[in-house]
């Protein structure tokens, strides 16, 4: 008898270690079809998922439940899902602190003691006082989906207007309130977007939005932003237009003051990259707004001034940036001198107690020198280590200013520094539960298909064999100019801790190497990005970190669309693919919200024939083919994106589970209340979870943590 009850035992704990088999699924839910046929220079594209863009009606919410329906029901079956989730909650239970900051009398800090929804707003009066609760957005809303999207104090620290998000869109509203004693000063500003908010004395203040659209707000397309100054406790209606225009309509448009308020500067864009400056000079009563810049040829960011002298970033004959100065009275481009000349690393410059910050990314690492205001170097700080630094900003009469530092396996933590001095004093450290030496980051170059060298991060636990069989989530970008620069995430911890693989390759399209790294991913050269992306998974495969059977890719918005182009080019590359949030049809991108904005790096469909080709060519829902086995796949997505239109996630998953043949399975997962990125942590917890449950489920794989309690 006992020794059947040992081979029985035995036999249950072979079964228990073997690795599960993912499910099948039989049936995917129905997804109708339309006749709709749209015709780009005599090319008839059918389009029969066009209903799916209305986000309104009956038919989509109902495609929506029987998706998730089928897609939770899938993931309910992963055995140690709840397991992952619960470890990912260790992960991040840790009290985490932002860098303080100075307003009125009142120091101000954001913290959040572990697993909150939201970090909380302190404040204490004086390095002594007593810390008190000034906003929480915790209380925002029962479930925790409305967050708090921008703060901003008067000068004098005694009026404050704050932005609250619903759902994770885009779309904000905005409460004015005494700072003092938190007594709310007026109605609710509603429908702001893409905007932030300046204080002008403590009597009102500049923001940018658009005229609510018709039909959805959360997809109608937006197409003209306008600045408007608003004065406290007078009607909405009473605002003053400052800058905007139908008839020149400009896509995105920001209004800020100087510190000293004396000037107000605007910039307009058409797009995401390139912008006309204008500037005012306010201490004139018969100032008016002085054209600086009016062409959308370069970036243009005004740093500081010195009465009349203007210092401004700009990457005019300079693609890794310079700060120049000139004065207002003479504006002229042919008046600008540097003050900071372009070097061969891309520069980031900020102020800070009289001083200049140039923030240099020297191969994807962060190097910060100071220069006095004429431009003479005064140091170059001395980081804790190789990695990520920022927030080198303070007001001019501050002696301190907070920065923080981190990297793939170093919490982000906050240092002091002496502006003086020069000195950095460590001010926070969170304590997450792992031990960072047991992991180890190093940085390859790779060769891409044409030839050129390209950066990755490879993070793995040490000790680690290179057999090829190893998960590991190869992540990116790839646009935008945009840097992927080392960070921290305590969630990635759960996948290196299980023996996973982290991968970051630093593509074309982002800034890492400034404008000219940046040209070579857009339009024309959009598919550059792409192929960087599947020579970094054959780099992976070559190098025996990891094999076919093992690999995910992953990205989120444009890495969205990069995912599925590598997917629909390279099937057989890896054995799981997630795309988030992504930019899917690129023949209608511009239909929606700000999306024509991004024309700069993607162009558009209705260009030029070449340029239409070009983009379909690539276009995830147009560039799937039948009969053809794909990744296993999970799509995410949130019914509030009103950046990304979840509509773009919809087609691909509905043309994906019509195109694919074999057993992997194609799965969309639709949050709800969230929008671009999670509406909050315990969302953001559950979805990654869900990501990786079902990445070590179709690769086969049990991890150690689901082992323990066997």
């Amino acid at each position: 008898m006992s020794f059947l009850f040992v081979v029985v035992f035995i036999a249950m704990l072979i079964a228990c270690s073997q690795p599960p088999k993912p499910e099948v699924i039989s049936k995917y839910p129905v997804s109708a079809k339309v006749d709709t046929v749209d015709t780009y220079f005599g090319v008839e594209v059918p389009d029969p998922y066009r209903w799916m863009e209305n986000d309104t009606t009956k038919q989509t919410a109902d495609w929506v439940k029987a998706q998730n329906e089928v897609t939770f029901g899938f993931l309910d079956k992963i055995p140690y899902r709840a397991e992952i989730k619960k470890r990912l909650e260790a992960l991040n239970n840790y009290e985490k602190l932002g860098a303080p900051f100075k307003k009125g009398d009142y120091i101000y800090f954001y913290k959040n003691d572990g697993l909150q929804n939201h970090y909380v707003l302190y404040r204490k009066k004086g390095e002594q006082g007593e810390t008190e609760v000034f906003l929480d957005p915790n209380s925002f809303s029962k479930d925790g989906t409305t967050r708090l999207a921008g703060v901003s104090f008067s000068k004098d620290g005694s009026r404050v207007a704050y932005q609250i998000s619903k759902g994770g869109a885009d779309w904000t509203e905005a409460i004015v309130m005494s700072a003092i004693d938190k007594t709310v000063l007026e109605d609710t500003l509603r429908d702001i977007k893409f905007s932030g908010i300046s204080w002008r004395g403590n009597e009102g203040f500049y923001f940018s939005t658009y005229e609510k659209p018709k039909g959805s707000q959360l997809s109608a397309k937006t197409q003209s932003h306008k600045l408007f100054y608003h004065q406290v406790g007078t009607p909405r209606s009473n605002d003053k237009l400052i800058f905007g225009d139908d008839k020149n309509p400009r896509r995105y448009v920001g209004g800020g003051l100087t510190e000293d308020e004396r000037f107000l500067v605007i910039t307009a864009a058409t797009s995401t990259t390139g912008n006309e400056l204008y500037i005012q000079d306010l201490s004139d009563p018969k100032g008016k707004l002085v054209t600086v810049i009016n062409n959308f040829d370069n970036e243009y960011n005004v740093l500081a001034n010195e009465g009349s002298r203007l210092l401004v970033q700009t990457n005019l004959k300079a693609p890794n940036n310079r700060v120049v100065e000139f004065d207002f009275s003479k504006p002229g481009v042919e008046n600008w001198k540097d003050v900071i000349p372009e070097t061969e690393n891309v520069l980031s410059a900020s102020t800070g107690g009289g001083y200049l910050f140039a923030d240099y990314t020297v191969d994807v690492k962060t190097q910060v020198k100071q220069f006095d205001l004429k431009g003479k170097l005064v140091r170059e700080l001395e980081l804790p280590g190789i990695g990520s630094a920022g927030g080198f900003s303070a007001e001019e009469k501050d002696k301190d200013l907070y920065y923080s530092f981190t990297s793939f396996t170093y919490p982000t933590s906050i240092f002091k520094f002496d502006i003086a001095s020069g000195k950095s004093t460590l001010y926070s450290q969170p304590k997450v539960d792992f031990n960072p030496e047991d992991y180890e980051t190093k940085q390859v170059f790779y060769t891409s298909k044409d030839g050129t060298k390209v950066p990755m991060f490879i993070v793995y636990k040490k000790g680690i064999e290179l057999n090829g069989k190893n998960p590991t989530w190869l992540y990116a970008y790839g646009g935008f100019n945009i840097s992927l620069t080392p960070g921290f995430s305590p969630s990635r911890i759960l996948w290196l801790e299980n023996g996973g693989i982290y991968a970051q390759p630093n593509l074309r399209g982002g800034g890492e190497y400034g404008e000219k790294w940046h040209l070579a991913g857009t339009k024309m050269n959009k598919q550059n990005v792409f192929d960087d992306f599947i020579a970094a998974g054959e780099y992976l495969i070559n190098e025996k970190y990891t094999s076919h059977d093992y690999l995910a890719i992953s990205g989120g918005s444009n890495g969205g669309l990069l995912v599925g182009a590598t997917m629909t080019q390279r099937p057989d590359l890896a054995k799981v693919a997630l795309p988030a949030v992504g930019v899917m049809d690129m023949l209608r991108y511009h239909k929606f919200t700000a999306g024509a904005g991004w024309a700069y790096d993607y162009g558009t469909a209705d260009d030029s024939k070449e340029m239409f080709e070009y983009i379909k060519k690539y276009s995830p829902v147009h560039a799937l083919k039948p009969n053809t086995s794909y990744p296993a796949t999970l799509v995410t997505t949130a019914d509030h994106d009103d950046r990304v239109v979840p509509a773009h996630s919809f087609k691909f998953a509905a043309t994906l589970q019509e195109m694919n043949v074999g057993t992997n399975p194609v799965l969309i997962r639709i949050d709800t209340k969230s929008g671009h990125g999670a509406s909050n942590l315990s969302k953001a917890i559950e979805s990654t979870a869900d990501q990786y449950a079902f990445t070590f489920y179709n690769m086969g794989i049990v991890p150690p943590l689901a082992k323990k309690d066997m």
